[in-house]
């Protein structure tokens, strides 16, 4: 198990304290070594902050740019590689999008479809789909989608981007990389109440350390420690695949008949662990980032329809889904319109970052060539 991140959630305002930042980097490096130095590996810090119109708006585009560009470069060389500026809930703002993320590296940022005031947004819904498609044509192989989502009542503060903003005072969440849990959990077992009991054992030996770690930290500093999303993050390695760990159950492989009950079994067991919870708390599927999930993919096993039905028992929606670069618009739109109902109706998060890749077609393969993902096949949008 590894902690994929420690994200400290701040508020900014305009002028960009740079005190702020370091003083907020400086606490995520520190609890980063403290970690550490109990034997865990932790792959990043980082920021989030609150919805950056709330402390940007005011500015236009080009002023917009070169804020951004500086606190970026402030927080890189603070040690923090990767940063969330929030989401975006007024129209006005959406356009700008695109521009944030063709002009910075490590920026996230999202557009609110669903939340628990407005119910679904129709406009934002049809912006989010203009944004991925423009996002698509503006940066390289498409890939600044990585760092954009359209989602849909999502709390504060989930540790995980981008979906990832920040509301009220300092906090830190974490969240984890535990795939290699499901594996051990379910190798050997012959009965999914075994399992599941197993699963749940592991989870709590595992999980209580840290969160004993997290409350000393509290203790120590003042900064809230929200909690743990016990989500299980995917893995590109094979040994701690998502998609491979519910193959050790010996049912068939994933994206067949049995997927379903096995992904309602796990997130019945992360919803019940007796810790400190924050965020989703659920099983994630992003495809491009699961080695398992990308080679049922070739096998034709995974489809947009799936992974949307798997969501309403476990996930975090339709996550890193490669599709052909000529989707249009409205396709776009009408997969948005999907996650956001799902969302609705059952009450619970979910999100949706989507990859239109120029030039590709359906059954092709991708070739971001990124540290991040691994290469799938392009999966059909109709």
């Amino acid at each position: 198990m590894k902690i994929r991140t420690i994200t400290h959630g701040i508020t900014l305002s305009y002028p960009v304290d740079e005190y702020a930042v370091k003083e907020a980097a400086a606490f995520n490096n520190n609890a980063r070594k403290i970690f550490e130095d109990q034997g865990y590996e932790v792959q990043e810090p980082r920021i989030t902050t609150n919805s950056w119109p709330e402390f940007l708006g005011n500015l236009n585009k080009d002023e917009l740019i070169r804020t951004l560009q500086k606190f970026e470069t402030l927080c890189k060389s603070e040690g923090v590689e990767f940063t969330s500026i929030g989401t975006v809930k007024e129209t006005e703002y959406m356009d700008m999008i695109p521009e944030i993320i063709r002009h910075t590296e490590g920026i996230s940022t999202t557009i609110t479809i669903v939340d628990d005031i407005t119910g679904l947004n129709v406009e934002a819904l049809t912006k989010a789909a203009q944004t991925i498609k423009t996002i698509s044509e503006t940066t390289e192989k498409g890939y600044g989608n990585f760092r954009f989502a359209a989602i849909a009542n999502c709390p504060p503060d989930i540790p995980f981007y981008p979906a990832s903003y920040h509301v009220g005072k300092n906090c830190f969440i974490l969240g984890l990389e535990c795939g290699d849990l499901i594996n051990r959990a379910f190798v050997g077992q012959s009965s999914f109440d075994t399992a599941r009991e197993n699963l749940k054992r592991i989870f709590i030996q595992e999980l209580r350390p840290l969160e004993d770690i997290g409350m000393m930290i509290e203790d120590d500093t003042g900064v809230t420690f929200k909690g743990i999303d016990v989500s299980i993050a995917p893995s590109l390695e094979k040994e701690e695949s998502i998609a491979f760990g519910f193959e050790k159950l010996g049912l068939n492989k994933f994206g067949e008949p049995g997927t379903l009950a096995i992904a309602a079994m796990v997130t019945s067991v992360l919803k019940s662990l007796p810790v400190r919870k924050w965020g989703y708390c659920g099983l994630m599927l992003p495809v491009l980032e699961d080695i398992g999930l990308t080679e049922r993919c070739g096998e034709g096993l995974i489809d947009v329809q799936k992974l949307l039905a798997y969501s309403a028992v476990c996930g975090t929606g339709l996550d890193c889904i490669p599709l052909p670069g000529d989707i249009t618009e409205q396709e776009l739109v009408n997969i948005l319109y999907d996650v956001a109902s799902l969302s609705s109706k059952l009450d619970k998060p979910l999100s949706a970052r989507l990859f239109p890749v120029p030039g590709k077609r359906a059954g092709e393969f991708t070739d971001f060539n990124s540290p991040f993902l691994t290469e799938c096949k392009i999966l059909d949008a109709k």
